[in-house]
């Protein structure tokens, strides 16, 4: 009796541990019901050899794609400390609709956190989750000549980083021993930093912007200005299209302004939008106008 009764506890150990496993490793994606019927997808793929949580991506494909495809690499914001590769999809639920059904594949990435790791920690993570799609991109069939990036918020910033340093070859971006052969061609910012001094809470150690880099901004303007995407800006930059909220309180529109100034001056492409009565995000940057010229700039930059 004894010798079943622990049988069954050890069945029973191994079925939770089976099972913990499995949600572990198959976690349940909570957007997937977003994209178009028959959108094949790769969940949960581990884009560094090694066990942090965080070095994760999702790949969704078009149904039935065939040849190569480009690829529109999705960045989530949260204030470099929060939320995950599911984040902003949920009020941008058509936008990432159509770009699957318009036949480009879309990858969402995780990134450490500032309160794992500060900076260049994210961009080093961003950069190395690119590297591996372009290293595996004849296993998802993408075309390695057409990728874009686009940001939310901290995504913004961090995808408007990766598309304006990528061509400065910036040792302490990459991770060692991870290729560097990819390329940028377009860049889609969603209301992200552009200059971290320009904050008005600068001066405060514990903004999320002094919790980025280690320091308050005014007191480490060296960090500042590495971590800010306005450093990098040159004539060999991606076209950009930067849309920002007109009444957004947490990143202030003139963000975007002085981006958008910078990148004119050199002659690099690019389109500011500023919507009207938009918060930070929401639903307000889903709409029909502001998707339109979303995929518009998408078509024309990958065609």
């Amino acid at each position: 009796m004894k010798k079943q009764i622990r049988s069954g506890f050890v069945i029973i150990f191994y079925a939770v541990i089976l099972l913990r496993a499995l949600n572990l490793s198959g976690q349940t994606n909570r957007v997937m019901e977003f994209f178009p019927q028959g959108t094949i997808l790769h969940s949960n793929v581990h884009y560094s050899k090694d066990t942090i949580a965080k070095h994760l991506l999702d790949i969704y494909l078009p149904a039935n794609a065939k040849g190569k495809i480009p690829l529109v690499i999705f960045i989530h914001g949260g204030g470099w400390m929060h939320n995950d590769k599911y984040a902003d999809m949920g009020y941008m639920k058509k936008t990432v609709a159509e770009i699957v059904s318009s036949g480009y594949a879309l990858a969402s990435i995780d990134y450490r956190f500032s309160s794992q790791a500060v900076f260049p920690a994210q961009i080093q993570d961003c950069n190395q989750a690119i590297s591996f799609l372009y290293d595996n991109a004849g296993k998802y069939g993408f075309d390695r000549a057409k990728f874009a990036v686009m940001g939310f918020s901290a995504g913004g910033h961090l995808a408007s980083m990766v598309g304006l340093s990528r061509n400065n070859n910036v040792e302490g971006f990459f991770v060692p021993r991870t290729s560097r052969f990819f390329q940028i061609k377009a860049v889609v910012d969603f209301y992200g930093p552009s200059d971290l001094l320009l904050f008005p809470g600068s001066e405060d150690p514990k903004s999320p912007e002094a919790l980025l880099i280690g320091a308050a901004p005014f007191d480490r303007p060296d960090l500042s200005k590495k971590a800010s995407p306005v450093t990098y800006v040159d004539k060999n930059d991606p076209p950009f299209l930067i849309i920002h909220g007109e009444k957004d309180d947490q990143v202030p529109p003139r963000q975007s302004h002085l981006l958008s100034s910078w990148l004119r001056m050199v002659g690099v492409p690019n389109e500011l939008i500023i919507v009207k009565d938009a918060p930070h995000y929401g639903p307000m940057f889903d709409v029909d106008e502001i998707r339109s010229k979303v995929m518009s700039f998408l078509k024309n930059v990958l065609r």
